[in-house]
């Protein structure tokens, strides 16, 4: 993946400048520690601790309170945008508040966006996620419904609900997939929630990455994926 990343980025990671998003995950509880940890180095590996040459903190829900074309100079000098993860609906209502769509489908230059968990979601056309709690944030579904998954250890219920992203994309995803600790994304519960999408959806590890570049879609992976054709 740092390969293809690199590949993508016309250079090394040593030589590239980013820019990191923590702002999905504070709609959960922690959240303010989740935002800092990568930023602190204590999530080795991580997007921000790949050795970048600069690094950047772009936070959204800022946005909307400074000039545009103050923030959008930050693009200038920045070859990557990097996307934490959290809630995708919440990090999709701040790509569109604070006008981030717009300037990334606008942008003159070549960008590499770098989305790990709901920062690969937000940028899906429409998106599907799952949630045992309450949502905290803002940004309104466009459907809900409970769903069942069979797990290890018996059935668990969760709330299902599809979003609108920023359109980035035409397919969906989702991430995490055959990770113990997130069992709706393991085996046959993966295809349950895929089912749910309207769009084609990917499901994939931590170990995997797709990259798109003009719409062209290739999977770089180590790891374990699979693809879900679009509900018919």
């Amino acid at each position: 993946m740092r390969d293809a990343l690199e590949e993508l980025l016309g250079k090394s990671i040593s030589q590239s400048n980013a820019l990191f998003v923590p702002t999905g995950v504070y709609p959960f509880r922690g959240g303010a520690n989740y935002a800092w940890w990568p930023i602190a180095g204590k999530m080795k590996g991580a997007l921000v601790d790949l050795g970048w040459k600069t690094m950047g903190l772009f936070e959204l829900t800022a946005l909307t309170s400074i000039k545009k074309d103050v923030w959008v100079s930050s693009f200038d000098d920045a070859d990557a945008l990097l996307v934490w993860g959290g809630d995708p609906l919440y990090l999709a209502y701040w790509f569109e508040q604070s006008g981030l769509t717009e300037v990334l489908t606008s942008l003159e230059k070549d960008l590499v966006y770098v989305g790990v968990s709901a920062g690969s979601m937000a940028v899906n056309t429409i998106f599907g996620e799952t949630e045992s709690d309450e949502r905290a944030g803002s940004g309104t579904p466009i459907a809900m419904e409970n769903i069942v998954f069979n797990t290890t250890e018996g059935e668990i219920s969760k709330t299902l609900y599809t979003g609108k992203g920023a359109g980035l994309t035409e397919f969906a995803v989702i991430p995490h997939y055959n990770n113990p600790g997130f069992q709706d994304a393991c085996g046959p519960n993966a295809e349950k929630w895929a089912a749910k999408i309207p769009a084609d959806v990917y499901a994939i590890d931590e170990q995997t990455a797709i990259k798109v570049v003009a719409g062209e879609v290739e999977i770089i992976s180590e790891g374990e994926w699979k693809f879900f054709s679009k509900p018919a």
